[in-house]
């Protein structure tokens, strides 16, 4: 497989239609259709479901498993054309999960880049589970998780833990802490964190009552904090969304505290000077933080 055929295949992805494809990359529809049709010769399975009209494609889901793997190839591949440059300029590869990378890695990021012209930064966005596989293949060097796991080659070391703690809108201004059994689960705004939080919600929160919002994104959440409104999230969240007007109740009875954590290669030391630079900007932005414990 080659750089055009990889990059075929995600424009169409991109686009949805083989002509727009086509268009973006400067080719005629019949190179690009070719193009795919040598690469799914080589894998040995479809990419797309032929049909009549060339207006909108529609992905198999052997080629919707292929969508990651084509992203790693073409990650691979400029890496690799940047080795010349390597010399001089290092690049740290660096992964998070959603809530650390909103409120606690954009003072860090900007400092890197802003204060150092020792390495190159590349930022990548990735659930816990998936990092794992990403540093262990060595396409990050270091990844911010928060459900750990055991994992043979890839270090997992604590950074810091943090209680829950719930936040809401002006409703909420005068109440100090509050127990789970006094919340309504239909004013709430729900994201889901960890399998521990999880497993505490579903003890003191009726199943069958769907919140009022249900998000994955933890960047939507201060949109949705009106009136009777609330969330129940990390601390450092929290505190982060304070300097917004957001009020902040303590939990009687709360869910588990979260630790966040550093994977890592130990085999990978010549980016430990990298890793190192980052973890020690990374501690002293939650050391501004009151209430967490810090490990690093």
């Amino acid at each position: 497989m080659t750089r055009l055929e990889i990059e075929a295949f995600l424009t169409i992805i991109k686009n949805g239609s083989i002509s727009a494809a086509a268009e973006q990359l400067f080719i005629t529809q019949p190179a690009l259709s070719r193009r795919i049709h040598a690469l799914e010769q080589e894998l040995g399975y479809d990419l797309f479901i032929r049909g009549k009209g060339i207006r909108t494609v529609t992905i198999t889901e052997e080629g919707s498993a292929f969508i990651p793997v084509a992203e790693k190839w073409m990650h691979v591949y400029r890496e690799a054309l940047a080795i010349s440059r390597l010399k001089q300029k290092p690049i740290l590869n660096l992964s998070s999960i959603g809530s650390v990378s909103t409120y606690l890695l954009p003072n860090v990021l900007r400092q890197i880049v802003s204060d150092t012209n020792e390495y190159n930064l590349c930022f990548h966005m990735y659930h816990s589970f998936e990092a794992y596989s990403y540093v262990e293949s060595g396409l990050v060097d270091i990844a911010l998780i928060s459900d750990d796991m055991y994992h043979r080659t890839v270090l997992t070391t604590p950074l810091f833990r943090e209680p829950f703690v719930l936040i809401g809108g002006p409703e909420w201004t005068d109440r100090r802490s509050i127990h789970p059994s006094e919340l309504d689960p239909r004013n709430e705004i729900w994201l889901p964190w960890n399998p521990e939080f999880a497993a505490w919600h579903d003890k003191w929160f009726d199943v069958t009552i769907y919140p009022s919002v249900q998000l994955d994104q933890m960047s939507l959440i201060e949109e949705f904090l009106t009136d009777r409104n609330f969330a129940i999230v990390p601390l450092a969240v929290a505190l982060r969304l304070k300097k917004k007007s957001v009020q902040i109740c303590r939990l009687e009875n709360g869910p588990e505290d979260e630790i966040i954590y550093s994977l890592t290669l130990p085999a990978n030391q010549k980016k430990a000077p990298l890793i190192r630079h980052f973890l020690q900007l990374f501690k002293e932005e939650i050391c501004t933080l009151d209430g967490v414990q810090i490990y690093i």
